[in-house]
Formats: C-alpha cells, structure tokens, sequence
C-alpha cells in the first residue's frame, strides 16, 4: 500500500488595531479584538465546524484507512479558548480517534526561525506543550511557518528530537525529482524531510472553482485518475493546504464538501493508495536521498521564497527592528509584555507589507486590514515603538531597584570587614611593636618602624579578605 499524508494548516494571528503616532506612550494595547472575533467566527462555522465533522464521518466509515494531519498554530488555539472553544473541542474530539496526528509548529506562527535560533527553539517547546496540554500527544512530526526550510533549521529540529518536517517540493530544490518520496536532511541525516506536492495541494485549494481552468470541475473521482497515474515507485503523497480553504476560498456552492466526502472512497476504488500519517510513514519507508536546501524555501508564490514576507526594505527594516528587541525580552518578566512580544513576532503582520501583491487588489485584499503595505508599516512600527518603550521600562524599573538593593548590600559587607580588619591589624601591631622593643631593649621612641612597615599590610590584607568572602 502507497500512503497518502493529507495535512491542513489553521491559522488565525492577531490582527493589529489601528494605532497612530500619537498613541505611542499613551495606549499600551493593540489588538483589533472586533475584527479576530468575527473572522475566526466567520471562519469556523464556514469551515473548520463543517469540515471537522465530514472528517469525523469518514474517519467512523473507514477506519484506519483513513488519516489526517493538522498543524495548528499557537495564535489560532489562543483564539479558539477566546472566542471559539466549540471549534477547540472539535478538534479534541477528532484527536480522541487516534486517526489524526497534530504537528508541532512555531507557537507564535513567526519567521523566527530565520533570525535566532534560542528564540526559536523556546516557541517549539511552547507549542509543543500546548498540543499536549489541548490533545494529549507529543508532537513528532514538523511545520515550520509557511512551511519555511533550510539544511540548518532541519539540523535544529533533529536536535530537538523531531523525526520529520513537511516543507515544499519547490522546484529549485528538487529539479528533475519528485516530491513523492521520502528524503532526509542533509546536515543530520536523522531528520526525514516530506516534500508537499504543490500540484495536487493546489488544484483542491485554489483551482478547484475556477471555471476558467481546464480541468474544471474537479471531482473526486477524476483527482483518484490522476494518483493511480503516479509511478508505482513513489510511495508517498503529501497534499497540504490551509483548512479554511474548505468553505472560505472555496465556498459550499462550489461543491467542495461534497469533493472530500467522497474523496477516500474514490481513492479506495480507483487506486492502491492509503491516507495515512507523517509519523508512521517515515518509519515505514527509508528515504531515497539527502535534499540539499542551503538557501530557505516556503510554499509562498511562484518563487518558493521568503519575499512574501521579507522581500522589500520595509518588511526587513520591521523585522530587524523586532528582533533587536529580543535580548531585551530575554531579560523581561512582565507577563503583559511577553504576550505582545509572542504576537508582534506573527508572519501575517510582515505579510500584509508585502509589495508584491498590492497591484492585485484582490489577492490583496484577502484578509488583509490594510489599504496598503504602506499603512501595514506604519501601523506595525508604531506599535513596535510603543512596545520598545514599555519594554525598557520594565527593565529598568525591576533592574535599577535590584541592582542597587544589591549594591547597597554589598558596600555594607565591605564596610564592616574592613572595621573588623582595622581592629585586628591595630591589635596586631600593638603587640609587634611591644615584642620588638622587649627583645631588643630599645626604647619606644623606634615604635614607628613597624607601624610603617605594616602599612602596605593594612592596605593589601582587606582587599584580598573581602574578595574572597563576599557572598
């Protein structure tokens, strides 16, 4: 049996309000909680409701033939508990199954991965306790934000213990290769790497209603023709894309629920193919070679690039910005701040200030809450400019008043070994100078010269003494 790894990426971030100039220093909170509300509202009974209970469905009709895999970010789950729990205990109760594998992301959905990697390997130990807070596992498997890799990240992720990653089968990585097997990273060779077939995640995700393409409609039976098609070596098929595809991009009226009922049936029928998890199948099945990815690819565009999201002067001036917060952050206790800092770091926020887009007003303007990359940057450098501020205040208002308790502490300490030393030593050479005058039947006029001698005693003993014993 072949395997077919069916994945979906949910992603909610939190979409910033609108922040002016002379709101810095004067308002500290910057979300738009209208608009995350009635988006993830709108969302979840348009898509992720529906689609959780086709999937129930089928996951009750086939049994283990059927599997599906979800990378939820942090942003989305922390929405869920805020204005969704119904959709949270949806997905709790697709998990209860054991048919369904949830990855392990970024927790903060960022780009941080490409800047820094303390910061980096802390949101993958946060998201990884919230899948085993929310479902219960421990996530083995990998998605990196937008499915962003490099050879490095890869070795960063075996480090950390992980057995695989999904990231795109982009062209430029694989040339004349397919997607469909199983590779491995070329640092550390422990770390498999799934490759997404873009053609076939596409044609559901974007092409499906498009009346204008040559393959419209697509059916269930017809996508089942063109995997019995795929050379009988290659063994495995990853088809990842966003799960609000399912009745957002692609709404009911386009028949889209009906195309993944009936979907597995058709593959059953037509094909030797089983859906099944990333977990399982690279234990399964060894890979077939080393990919080499020296320069970062993702699943964005034409390009399989970083651009989307760092491809102009403004996108890299907002995030050199953010980033040379972070050992700042690093020194921050304010659990107010440290939610910020989690949120500012979301990929869609550098996304928006995208100048690739802005010509196509209407790839634009899907969720989008700007008019323009533009107002993207001033709105997210206004915000950041507060947060700094907030940020170094807190810093130094806990790191003065510790700082100079401390001080205080220890000049105190100094003060009385030195009393404590000043007795001893004039003791000491009271009792040199009475001896000395005995043995040589001298009179007290020559009891200056062991005073000066033991100068240069007095002045070096208490250095050496308080270096030693201060705490």
């Amino acid at each position: 049996m072949r395997n077919i790894c069916l994945y979906f990426q949910i992603h909610q971030p939190f979409r910033l309000r609108r922040y002016r100039f002379f709101d810095i220093g004067n308002e500290h909170y910057y979300y738009d909680d209208y608009s995350n509300e009635a988006i993830l509202v709108k969302v979840a009974k348009q898509s992720y409701l529906k689609t959780n209970d086709i999937l129930l469905d089928l996951i009750r009709k086939h049994k283990d033939k059927f599997k599906v895999s979800f990378s939820i970010s942090g942003t989305a789950l922390d929405q869920f508990e805020l204005y969704a729990p119904e959709v949270l205990e949806s997905f709790k109760k697709l998990g209860k199954t054991g048919n369904v594998e949830f990855l392990c992301e970024t927790n903060s959905h960022s780009l941080c991965s490409l800047n820094n990697r303390t910061e980096f390997e802390r949101q993958v130990n946060s998201h990884k306790l919230k899948i085993q807070k929310y479902f219960g596992v421990t996530p083995k498997v990998f998605n990196n934000t937008e499915l962003i890799y490099t050879d490095q990240i890869g070795e960063y992720l075996a480090d950390l213990g992980f057995e695989a990653i999904i990231t795109e089968g982009a062209k430029q990585i694989l040339g004349w290769k397919s997607p469909n097997y199983i590779y491995c990273n070329a640092i550390n060779p422990r770390l498999k790497v799934l490759l997404r077939n873009f053609k076939l995640s596409d044609d559901i995700s974007f092409r499906f209603s498009n009346r204008h393409w040559s393959e419209y409609p697509l059916t269930s039976e017809k996508f089942a023709h063109w995997l019995s098609k795929i050379d009988k070596r290659e063994e495995n098929i990853n088809i990842y894309f966003d799960y609000e595809a399912i009745g957002g991009r692609q709404n009911a009226d386009s028949g889209i629920f009906g195309f993944i009922k009936h979907l597995p049936a058709a593959v059953f029928h037509y094909t030797d193919f089983t859906f099944n998890v990333p977990s399982d199948v690279v234990q399964k099945i060894q890979p077939i070679a080393p990919v080499n990815v020296p320069h970062a690819i993702s699943w964005a565009d034409e390009e399989r690039d970083i651009t989307a999201w760092l491809g102009n002067d403004l996108q890299k001036e907002a995030f050199f910005k953010l980033y040379q917060l972070n050992d700042k952050v690093n020194q921050c206790t304010d659990a107010k701040l440290l939610i910020d800092w989690k949120y500012l770091q979301t990929s869609d926020h550098f996304y928006y200030m995208s100048t690739k887009f802005f010509s196509d007003k209407k790839t634009y303007s899907y969720s989008n809450p700007y008019d323009s990359p533009y107002d993207a940057f001033i709105n997210y450098m206004n915000v950041l400019a507060d947060f700094a501020i907030r940020l170094k205040k807190s810093i130094e208002n806990s790191g003065n008043s510790q700082d100079v308790e401390e001080l205080l502490k220890l000049i105190d300490y100094q003060e009385k070994i030195i009393e404590q030393y000043e007795v001893e030593l004039k003791e000491k050479n009271l009792k040199d100078t009475i001896a000395k005058s005995k043995k040589a039947g001298k009179v007290a006029s020559k009891v200056k010269e062991p005073e000066a001698k033991t100068s240069t005693t007095k002045a070096k003993a208490p250095k050496k003494k308080v270096i030693s014993e201060i705490p």
